[in-house]
């Protein structure tokens, strides 16, 4: 195991596996010491008039040299039928023809162009691979972990959930982990997309691959290895190499009868003309090389591009699928939320001041972990909070303690029946509602709401404007709030106190109603319709696990901007796509009737090698053209 893998746990992948470098180098060398001696033969016969045959023997020596991995190849693919078995099938076709019609020069040169061009577009394919390499040095790293009070070096290797590591400025995070104590700057720029550095304190996520700017940070390990962010998107560029998206599935499903055709063709020409140059020629022109990458390399390019934007696409299938969705349905909390609540109005109750009705819920909260007391706490600075003492929970009602000697309480109104203090009746609000007390006076009333994300309204725009109109709210949560939250948002339909059952039938009506459905999520009551809609999208850095199991996108920033940007990827990858298949299919129909009618020349077959090989260096040229979409700096700038 070697690099990253040695580093971070994660399977060793270079950028070719060690029998795929053996196989293309012995492929190479064997053409070129063939392509020496076809020079050598084709330089006897040109000053040696009587030399031609010593010419004939050295050019047979070089077209056996380069038959031995020609007829291997279409060997296997026998045994492996495929869509670039057929091109090796035919191949070694053109080559027997060739020894068979006594064309040594052909049968010699065709094999190392064909070789030549298969090493190209292997260096062409490279670059994919070593953008995995890239991310897998992003964790060749060591750590610094505290153990008593003790710092030691170690590997990111040796760290383990649980342990505790100290970030300095300058230091790249080992493992996936929660921030508890300090603050910094993290540069997530090669994981999410983030154009600026982000602010993490205490309870924010810190990745695997990111780089502390400034400031000190104490980070606790969740996960490492191949179980961590960084890990998921290698995995996923991975896997994505050897994936067939659908239009490839489909071309092969007719491998065998386009096989059939084009040896009826080469068959029709050499009884038409009797010209075996044309034959050998049809047979070469038919090869699907072009077609063969068109799908994969351009779906590699687009998850490796989706990756850098911080959207984790599980497999090609689901690129086009993404492009074709009609309607999206959201869940609200956590997704179109913040899945915090916040303090959204303060009603001091007559006579009494807000600031001291904040200072003691502030003080009360200040320990539970309940999600109102978080939010009672977050209202008020750290330096403003009174010490409070003997705090206790009130059996699910809220929380009472001692402040400064005077008794003080923090909760729900049933709280303050209990505790025989006057309290007036809470106003109408579609949030908690919480009350506090100081020495069995009431203070007043504290509205607390879950507001929308600060993007979800820009972010549902923008699909709108990408021909995402139909838009549905789908929540457990109580009608009033959903309306709310629609309403703020521009969701026309809304489906409120739902169970994860009915949340899945009501996906499964979208789909039978002809809107394909976008389906986007966060929490285990989301797993069942996220698994039923034509793609299920997980918000990952609050999700959980269930939920990304079950999606098959999954968005590491939590950005709902980044549904756009994954949705606008994938509608260029499925044109792109399309232009490559074009191309292929248009320019191999255009060699074959060129060929076919003897128009490529004596040396058809090797101009039909040449020609072929440009279509498909040209469709790999147009896959490339994806990596150079770019939104990472969109969010920022408030551009979506």
């Amino acid at each position: 195991m070697s690099g990253a893998a040695a580093v971070t746990g994660l399977p060793a992948s270079p950028v070719l596996a060690r029998a795929e470098r053996l196989l293309l180098g012995a492929r190479l060398t064997l053409a070129m010491l063939a392509a020496g001696l076809l020079l050598v033969a084709v330089g006897w016969e040109l000053t040696v008039p009587d030399g031609i045959a010593l010419a004939t023997l050295v050019a047979g020596a070089a077209a056996s040299l380069v038959a031995v991995p020609v007829l291997m190849a279409a060997w296997d693919s026998l045994r492996a039928p495929s869509l670039h078995g057929i091109a090796d099938r035919l191949i070694a076709l053109a080559l027997i023809a060739a020894w068979v019609s006594g064309d040594l020069m052909t049968a010699a040169l065709l094999p190392i162009v064909m070789i030549i061009g298969h090493v190209l577009e292997e260096r062409s394919l490279l670059g994919s691979r070593e953008a995995i390499r890239a991310l897998g040095r992003l964790t060749e790293t060591q750590a610094r972990r505290l153990r008593g009070g003790v710092v030691e070096t170690v590997p990111a290797a040796a760290l383990r959930p649980g342990d505790l590591v100290e970030l300095r400025a300058g230091d790249r995070v080992p493992a996936d982990g929660i921030v508890r104590a300090g603050t910094a700057s993290l540069d997530m720029a090669s994981l999410t997309g983030e154009s600026v550095p982000v602010d993490v304190a205490p309870g924010h996520a810190a990745l695997l691959g990111a780089i502390a700017t400034n400031g000190r940070l104490e980070v606790e390990v969740t996960l490492t290895g191949a179980d961590t962010t960084l890990g998921r998107i290698i995995a996923l560029m991975r896997a994505a190499e050897d994936a067939k998206p659908p239009v490839t599935r489909l071309l092969e499903r007719y491998a065998g009868q386009y096989l059939s055709l084009v040896l009826v063709i080469a068959g029709g020409t050499w009884f038409a003309s009797g010209d075996m140059a044309a034959t050998l020629a049809v047979l070469v022109a038919s090869c699907p090389c072009a077609l063969v990458l068109a799908a994969p390399a351009t779906a590699i390019a687009a998850i490796a591009v989706a990756a850098r934007h911080g959207i984790l696409i599980k497999g090609a299938a689901f690129l086009e699928s993404l492009a074709e969705v009609r309607s999206v349905v959201f869940d609200k909390t956590g997704t179109l939320t913040t899945g915090e609540l916040s303090l959204a109005r303060a009603l001091p109750a007559a006579g009494e001041a807000e600031r001291a009705l904040l200072e003691v819920a502030a003080g009360l909260g200040a320990a539970s972990s309940h999600p109102v007391s978080r939010a009672a706490v977050r209202a008020v600075p750290a330096d403003a909070r009174p010490e409070v003492t003997d705090v206790r929970e009130e059996g699910g009602f809220g929380l009472t303690g001692r402040c400064s000697g005077a008794p003080v309480a923090f909760g729900r109104p049933e709280l303050f029946e209990r505790l025989g203090i006057s309290a007036p009746p809470p106003p109408a609000h579609d949030g908690p509602i919480a009350g506090a007390s100081r020495d069995l006076v009431f203070l007043g009333w504290l509205l607390f709401t879950d507001a929308p994300r600060p993007e979800a309204a820009a972010a549902l725009g923008e699909l709108r404007t990408l021909g995402l109109v139909r838009q549905v709210l789908l929540t457990g949560d109580r009608t009033a709030v959903a309306r709310r939250i629609g309403a703020d948002l521009g969701i026309p339909e809304v489906c409120a106190e739902v169970l994860p059952e009915q949340k899945m039938h009501r996906v499964q009506q979208e789909t039978r109603n002809g809107f394909p459905p976008l389906v986007v999520g966060d929490g285990i009551n989301d797993s069942l319709a996220l698994k039923v809609g034509a793609v299920g999208i997980a918000m990952g850095a609050q999700g959980t696990d269930v939920a990304l199991a079950s999606a098959d996108v999954v968005l590491i920033t939590s950005d709902l901007r980044r549904i756009a940007t994954a949705i606008r990827l994938s509608r260029r990858c499925r044109r792109t796509i399309h232009v490559n298949v074009g191309i292929g299919l248009g320019w191999t129909l255009v060699l074959v009737v060129l060929a076919a009618s003897g128009l490529l020349g004596a040396q058809g077959a090797i101009i039909a090698a040449l020609l072929h090989n440009f279509s498909t260096f040209l469709g790999l040229a147009n896959a490339g053209r994806l990596l150079l979409f770019d939104e990472t700096g969109r969010a920022a700038a408030g551009g979506l």
